[in-house]
């Protein structure tokens, strides 16, 4: 065992087990204070929330609870390992939404595979909660999962593997682009993995300003073209190409994004594309190719990892919780394509205005203090301008708000 999986599993285990413990928020010291708390003054808000539903914002904590829910079917690199197995990382994600947004959260984990029988599972637990974090949920029945929620609850459903991944990858593509002197509108981007999060990246990509018809999807199989029949998400992305490999297509690409596994990308492969090629290899622990290798055939190419232990780092916590906190404060009923493109925007601004802005600097870092009171008040402005939000902010005093919320957590 090495020396990183005994620390981790120390730091998990040491003093109370897991990662997590719940906070009471109002006073229990007396016998006064008990009968308000339980009964009988409990009674009150009950009576005033089955009267107007909305007062649970204003007598509960739903208005800052979200679910972060998973079923363990596809978890980081692990694969389908169950949801027990699951309930370390969906902690972990629990604990970001707290540091980074002060957003709390339960993690809930289900033993169900059946897609239709989880929908109605989660759509059960919606009254508890002001928003749902879908994870690690494999595609295709994420995609199916998801739109059936949306479809049913009027509070934000978000799954994380697709939307978080495409924001932040759309961010540092937008200043890679930018950096390199592309117009986004003409890059060639061939992308290895055709999964939830490969979809929403591309579909992103198109959002803000990419050309489906230079995009090239290669799947385990190869390339997805016309002669493959292909039916559901990946329909929507074959090309009219004789190419059916990865290397005979990524010659003269502008982009290579790898969202698939260990060693798909090869140096012959990047010595095929354009000079300067942006090369976001997100296969996680190991990329498609690792960046040293990139570099001695490429050394001006701009490279992401998933890895915090490289620059440019595509880590889906740049993004979900500043989702997130504005949707809770907007009373949003969803979190929709302009609130994901405002992110999208706020965050590479964040690293464009930054002095470190470079090849190596294309997206901020994830204890950037400037994340909370900028990216969120842009996110909830486009929330209100669109109009899923139930609450209108000023965003002035918002961002003020933030900015001293932000100082108690980092």
């Amino acid at each position: 065992m090495s020396s990183l999986e005994q620390k981790a599993l120390a730091y998990h285990s040491e003093g109370t087990p897991g990662k997590l413990a719940i906070a009471v928020t109002k006073s229990v010291g007396n016998q006064d204070d008990l009968a308000l708390a339980y009964s009988p003054g409990v009674a009150v808000p009950c009576v005033e929330i089955a009267r107007d539903p909305a007062l649970a914002y204003e007598y509960t904590a739903k208005g800052n609870l979200v679910a972060v829910i998973t079923n363990g079917s596809a978890v980081l690199g692990l694969g389908n390992i169950g949801a027990l197995a699951g309930k370390p990382v969906m902690e972990g994600k629990v604990v970001l939404f707290k540091k980074f947004a002060g957003i709390d959260s339960f993690d809930i984990e289900i033993d169900e595979t059946d897609p239709d029988k989880l929908v109605d599972i989660i759509a059960a637990l919606h009254p508890t909660f002001g928003g749902i974090n879908l994870e690690d949920i494999k595609a295709p029945e994420c995609f199916y999962i998801e739109r059936k929620l949306r479809e049913r609850l009027s509070i934000p459903v978000f799954h994380d593997d697709q939307h978080g991944t495409a924001i932040v990858v759309g961010s540092g593509m937008l200043n890679a682009v930018e950096m390199t002197g592309r117009d986004i509108s003409t890059v060639k981007i061939v992308c290895s993995g055709a999964g939830a999060a490969a979809i929403a990246c591309l579909e992103l990509l198109v959002d803000i300003g990419a050309s489906r018809e230079n995009i090239f999807v290669c799947d385990s199989k190869g390339v997805l073209t016309k002669a493959r029949n292909l039916t559901g998400e990946k329909a929507d992305w074959v090309q009219d190409t004789t190419a059916t490999t990865l290397s005979e297509v990524i010659v003269d690409a502008d982009v290579f994004l790898g969202l698939s596994g260990p060693g798909l990308l090869s140096q012959a492969d990047v010595k095929s594309m354009k000079k300067a090629p942006i090369i976001f290899t997100l296969a996680n622990p190991e990329p498609e190719l690792r960046p040293e290798l990139v570099r001695e055939v490429a050394p001006d190419a701009i490279i992401a990892t998933g890895r915090s232990d490289y620059p440019n780092q595509i880590n889906n916590a740049l993004c979900f919780p500043y989702l997130f906190r504005a949707a809770l404060d907007t009373g949003a009923t969803t979190i929709n394509q302009d609130m994901k493109r405002a992110c999208v925007t706020a965050l590479a601004g964040i690293a464009r205005s930054d002095e470190r802005f470079s090849k190596d600097y294309v997206v901020p870092g994830l204890l950037d203090d400037r994340l909370l009171s900028q990216v969120t008040p842009k996110i909830a402005a486009a929330a209100m301008r669109s109009g899923v939000a139930r609450k209108e902010l000023d965003l002035n005093a918002y961002a003020d708000r933030l900015t001293a919320l932000a100082k108690t957590l980092l």
